[in-house]
């Protein structure tokens, strides 16, 4: 395989006539298909739901996904509700879910979001939590260390990661729902359930049980200061439960950046190392010696990639529960878009 080249894109610069001239234009659809523009919220999401809708492209339809085509730029999930009763059959929204999926029809946001047959959101809390899904991270450590060996099962470390969670998890999304984010706010779920560090023995044990003891704090003092809300709790989990959340996957639904920031980037950056150390290790201890050892071990490092771009690239997501669920509205929607 040829060496990736990094290539360098030029800055934007303000368009002049000239240069509008210049721009090409779309390709046409072959005759007899249908093409579906595709809104999401900004730039960086193109690319997610591309990958997601360019598998139901046929002869039939294609999908163009993009930023909101507005004259003011503006951009975001609140832009694409303010459109959503202009959506058809031609015109689809793409979104994160955050808490929308879960609180059903308990606001306005959630009642949109559920009940449009031309607006697809994520199920998860965001494309961060699909990038995250533990079966897939082996093989983000793969690809950022070239070193398949299992040192790690991520799969049952955040099983029990999201068991210990849950209950700080339960007091955030009922304090967004009830419209009082000062009773837990973002900031304060964030520090409680985020890793300071992993260690990787015994499947990060020790740290997992370091994050138990800074959840029961949060938890007691919660109970403390709001008795009259934990008395509440139990019926919003039936809520939660009846959604699909599990305490065994609760990850998958909390807030997507501080799963990825403070809590997945720092378990892949520990393993990682430890893979790397192995590699380096295996090809110190080989038989080469001077500078056939040091090419190999150069050979080697030009081969890593950054772990958080191996992770920002991840697609091992399409085995989630969560995902077949936004398939198939993406199916049925394609179903009646042709019978129409």
């Amino acid at each position: 395989m040829a060496k990736r080249r990094n290539t360098y894109i030029r800055p934007l610069r303000p368009s002049t006539p000239r240069l509008v001239a210049q721009l090409p234009q779309l390709l046409p659809v072959p005759e007899g298909c249908r093409r579906i523009v595709a809104f999401v919220e900004g730039y960086e999401d193109i690319a997610f739901w591309n990958t997601i809708l360019s598998p139901f492209e046929s002869d039939k339809v294609r999908f163009d996904v993009s930023v909101p085509l507005r004259g003011d730029l503006a951009k975001g999930k609140k832009v694409l509700l303010k459109s959503a009763d202009s959506c058809h059959p031609g015109q689809v929204m793409c979104m994160d879910s955050d808490f929308d999926y879960l609180f059903a029809t308990q606001t306005d946001d959630a009642r949109i979001i559920n009940s449009s047959p031309y607006l697809f959101h994520t199920y998860a809390y965001s494309i961060e939590n699909y990038l995250c899904y533990a079966p897939s991270l082996h093989d983000v450590c793969v690809r950022a260390t070239k070193n398949d060996a299992r040192i790690f099962d991520f799969e049952e470390f955040f099983a029990e990661y999201s068991r210990i969670i849950y209950p700080a998890f339960v007091w955030y999304a009922y304090s967004a729902q009830i419209s009082t984010p000062n009773l837990f706010t973002l900031p304060s779920f964030k520090n409680t359930v985020r890793l300071g560090y992993l260690d990787i023995d015994n499947n990060g044990a020790s740290t997992l049980h370091w994050l138990q003891k800074q959840v029961d704090r949060r938890i007691a003092a919660l109970q403390a200061e709001h008795p009259e809300v934990a008395a509440r709790l139990g019926e919003f989990e039936e809520l939660l439960h009846y959604r699909g959340v599990t305490p065994e996957q609760t990850y998958l639904f909390m807030h997507g950046h501080t799963l990825m920031d403070n809590v997945v980037m720092v378990v892949l950056d520990a393993v990682c190392t430890k893979l790397k150390l192995m590699a380096t290790d295996r090809i110190n201890r080989s038989e080469r010696e001077g500078i056939g050892l040091a090419n190999e071990l150069s050979n080697y490092n030009n081969s890593l990639c950054n772990v958080r771009e191996a992770l920002l690239f991840n697609e091992g997501y399409k085995e989630c529960f969560l995902y077949k669920k936004l398939q198939h509205d993406i199916e049925n929607f394609l179903k009646l878009t042709m019978e129409n």
